[in-house]
């Protein structure tokens, strides 16, 4: 029988493991961790009974994910729920921008800049379904709707900083700031707009979900299905060598492309080696777990009904302090996101208890404590929030990277949003899932389309595997 080794349990592992074992291989998972799942694990981390999502929370990637969709992962315990309003980005004063999963609502809310909101997010969201796939791959390649691909691409190519200028509300303007930030990356460079643009593309399409029982949920489900389909996982595996492994007849590495340089070391082509160890790192995360009594008093009233809440002030005052940190530098007021996935899933709550999830962006590697950072930006716009915290639990970047090597750093986008990775993946070539050596193959989060929950890059990576054993 035709035989696999993944190494690596985070969902793009998962994902092609499920993939091959469709497929009839007999695939074999090693994870380094005691715990599957890579970003997506869950679990207690403030005051016992309360679920906080260890890293990835929202997922509007993943809800609308063509590959997880097919799979039937309900089946094994996984369950989508949304909380009324999909993200909310309080201003100073009180007002602010709320993205509604219909585009019309939200458009409706942003006054003067609804027509803009529309022009720009309308016929692309409705049309997420047909070209969703050709942005969730490799974009080096012939497109299957390339008219329809044309109207989400020219726009991404653009700066965050460019599309900014649609707007002339602060609202409209900080709502696709907050967006836009997702990229780790300054708002002015190039393609600076496509993370923006697809988070809230496919928010508008499938809404900002959140997994029932935390984002643990995603690795349960595939992880059952694959023992379903024969599949074995081993955890506490760490993989240092090639020479560790079993004998397999492909093996796909959930890992960040140095480290694999690391393992694979001579077996890589020269030219390979080169582009995996020269691959770049972005800005790390550095992350504030609340327990919060009676949730958080945001100012904006919408705020209090948002799964998601960007909390970085202004257009300009958000686009400043991604400069900071993309330069090494700390900013005094961070970007940060925060998370209320409780509204939709009330069963991580405590009685009147509720695990808050924040984190904020800081230089890759900061070795500071930017704790108090992160309460001040909430307090901004939540007088009142500090009296509420009950617990905190914090993950710096370098826990980040204790917790998962792949995010180096802190990095937990697995590399930096710049054109050329976003668009080549690891290194120049038409096939970035492609190590060089024969039968092994990279999955991770570095190949496209990049971070998430989707698991589009395991199934990719899973793709060129199974071709390699047909030929």
């Amino acid at each position: 029988m035709t035989t696999a080794t993944v190494v690596g349990a985070g969902p793009n592992g998962l994902a092609a493991a499920v993939a091959l074992a469709r497929a009839g291989v007999r695939v074999t998972v090693l994870e380094a961790a005691d715990t599957i799942g890579g970003g997506t694990r869950s679990g207690e981390a403030t005051v016992p009974g309360l679920l906080h999502d260890h890293c990835s929370a929202i997922h509007p990637m993943a809800v609308g994910s063509s590959f997880l969709n097919e799979l039937g992962l309900d089946r094994h315990g996984l369950r989508w729920a949304w909380p009324d309003i999909d993200c909310v980005h309080p201003l100073d004063g009180g007002t602010a921008g709320v993205l509604h999963r219909s585009v019309t609502r939200t458009a409706a809310g942003l006054g003067a800049d609804g027509r803009a909101w529309r022009r720009l997010f309308q016929g692309t969201s409705a049309a997420y379904d047909t070209f969703g796939d050709d942005i969730m791959g490799p974009l080096l390649r012939l497109p299957r709707h390339p008219v329809r691909l044309a109207r989400f691409g020219v726009p991404a190519l653009a700066p965050a900083s460019l599309l900014a200028k649609l707007f002339r509300t602060e609202e409209a303007r900080g709502l696709w700031g907050g967006a836009a930030a997702h990229a780790f990356h300054p708002l002015e460079r190039p393609f600076s707009a496509s993370i923006g643009l697809g988070v809230v593309t496919a928010g508008h399409r499938y809404g900002w979900a959140v997994a029932v029982g935390g984002s643990r949920r995603i690795a349960d489900a595939l992880a059952a299905l694959l023992l379903e389909l024969g599949g074995k996982i081993e955890t506490g595996v760490r993989v240092r060598t090639v020479t560790q492994l079993p004998r397999a007849d492909v093996t796909l590495w959930d890992v960040a492309p140095r480290a694999l340089a690391d393992i694979l070391g001579d077996l890589l082509p020269a030219r390979i080696g080169r582009a995996y160890r020269r691959y770049r790192h972005g800005p790390g995360a550095f992350k504030v777990d609340f327990a919060v009594e009676h949730g958080v008093p945001w100012r904006a009233e919408a705020a209090r009904r948002a799964g998601t809440v960007h909390v970085g002030g202004t257009y300009a005052q958000i686009a400043a302090a991604e400069r900071d940190i993309h330069g090494g530098r700390m900013p005094a007021r961070p970007f940060v996101l925060v998370g209320q996935q409780y509204l939709a899933d009330p069963s991580r709550s405590v009685g009147d208890v509720h695990p808050v999830w924040s984190y904020a962006h800081v230089p890759n590697g900061y070795t500071g404590d930017a704790t108090s950072a992160v309460i001040a930006q909430i307090e901004r716009f939540a007088p009142g929030f500090r009296d509420r915290v009950v617990a905190t639990a914090v993950r710096t970047t370098r826990g980040f990277a204790e917790y998962n090597p792949n995010f180096v750093g802190g990095d937990i986008m697995t590399g930096a949003t710049d054109f050329a990775q976003l668009v080549l993946g690891p290194r120049p070539t038409l096939q970035p899932y492609d190590t060089g050596v024969p039968g092994h193959y990279l999955c991770s989060a570095a190949t496209p389309p990049g971070a998430g929950a989707h698991g589009m890059c395991g199934a990719h990576a899973a793709a060129r595997a199974l071709r390699h054993l047909r030929a």
